[in-house]
This record gives structure tokens, sequence and C-alpha cells, in this order.
């Protein structure tokens, strides 16, 4: 059986490479925490205008969690919003954080070994296909 935040992080991404930001606030608390290389900022604003701006489409190849946490590995692709034209593409980490069900605190790390150290995870940690 998949854990409902490993479901949530899935259904994430699929609303972000979609740009439905609307989605993407639905699944996120409203004073979400969203870090990457540029720093970090909150709420649900940040992250409208973060899915606006960013042409940013990421293709989770694995997943890893535990206790309210939940680590992805993605295939990441940056696209120029007036050409289409992918400018850059990158494998990277990102951690999630939960509450309530919902996404508390969202992070962009260079890799997938840096977002499992700093969720305090490893291998181990990996989600079965189903969950």
């Amino acid at each position: 059986m998949t854990a409902p935040e490993v479901r949530v992080v899935r259904d994430w991404h699929e609303a972000l490479n979609a740009g439905d930001a609307d989605l993407l606030v639905a699944l996120s608390h409203p004073d979400v925490e969203v870090g990457g290389p540029r720093g970090t900022g909150r709420g649900a604003q940040l992250l409208r205008e973060w899915v606006a701006r960013s042409g940013v489409r990421i293709e989770p190849r694995r997943i890893f969690h535990r206790a309210g946490t939940v680590v992805v590995e993605g295939d990441a692709s940056w696209r120029d919003a007036g050409t289409g034209q992918t400018t850059g593409e990158q494998t990277v980490g990102s951690v999630f954080a939960f509450r309530d069900g919902r996404v508390t605190r969202v992070v962009r790390h260079p890799d997938l070994a840096s977002a499992l150290l700093a969720a305090g995870m490893d291998e181990s940690n990996e989600a079965r296909p189903d969950g």
C-alpha cells in the first residue's frame, strides 16, 4: 500500500509538470517553505510565482520515505517560457516535509546524496514501486 505522503509527492510532481499552480497550492500548506540554490521563501504565492517563472519539469526516478518526509531523485529540465527550448537539465534531489497530509517544505538539492543526508535517510529508505 502506498504511503499517503508518497501519493501526495507523486500528485505534486504531476501538478508541477502540468503547470497546475492551483493543484500544487492545494497539496501544500499555505505557509509552505520553498527552497533551492537561489535561497528559500515561504507561502502559497511564492509557490505560484515559482511555477509560473521557473519552467521546470521534474520526472521522479526514485522515491525514499520515512515518517513524514519524502526524498525524490528526479530528472529536472528547464524550458524557456517564450521559445519552449530546453535551457538546462540535471538530476536533482528534493526533500519534502509534511504536516496533516500537506507539503510544508520542499527543498531542492544538487543531487540525491545531498537530499538524503539533509533528510537523515539513506538507500535503505527507498520506497517500493507501490509505495
